[in-house]
């Protein structure tokens, strides 16, 4: 089993990684969130944990969901976050929609 400081070794990196894909620099995303640049540098090497609130922060500025934040770093979450995504859509659903579904993914799946 793995302790906590081991399961989000990854996630300054995928800090880091969706950071560069939106082209932002360091100052700005802490700006954005109301940080010092340092701080940010101490998140993406590993040095510092982001709060929950500033995770959401992130999340939001990255437009992604924090789900999708967490599950790039623990494969695991990203597929219950899925499973669940999926669960609340079909609850959603008309029965006669759901119907649909299932029709069609028994052909998808066949």
């Amino acid at each position: 089993m793995r302790n906590n400081n081991e399961e989000f070794d990854n996630l300054g990196a995928q800090i880091k990684e969706l950071r560069i894909q939106m082209k932002l620099t360091q100052a700005e995303v802490a700006e954005a969130l109301n940080v010092t640049p340092g701080y940010i540098s101490n998140v993406e090497n590993n040095r510092t944990a982001m709060s929950l609130r500033i995770l959401m922060y992130y999340a939001k500025l990255m437009n992604i969901s924090l789900d999708s934040l967490i599950g790039r770093v623990e494969p695991e979450y990203r597929k219950t976050a899925l499973d669940n995504e999926l669960l609340e859509l079909v609850s959603k659903m008309s029965d006669q929609d759901k119907t649909k579904l299932i029709k069609t993914l028994k052909i998808w799946k066949a």
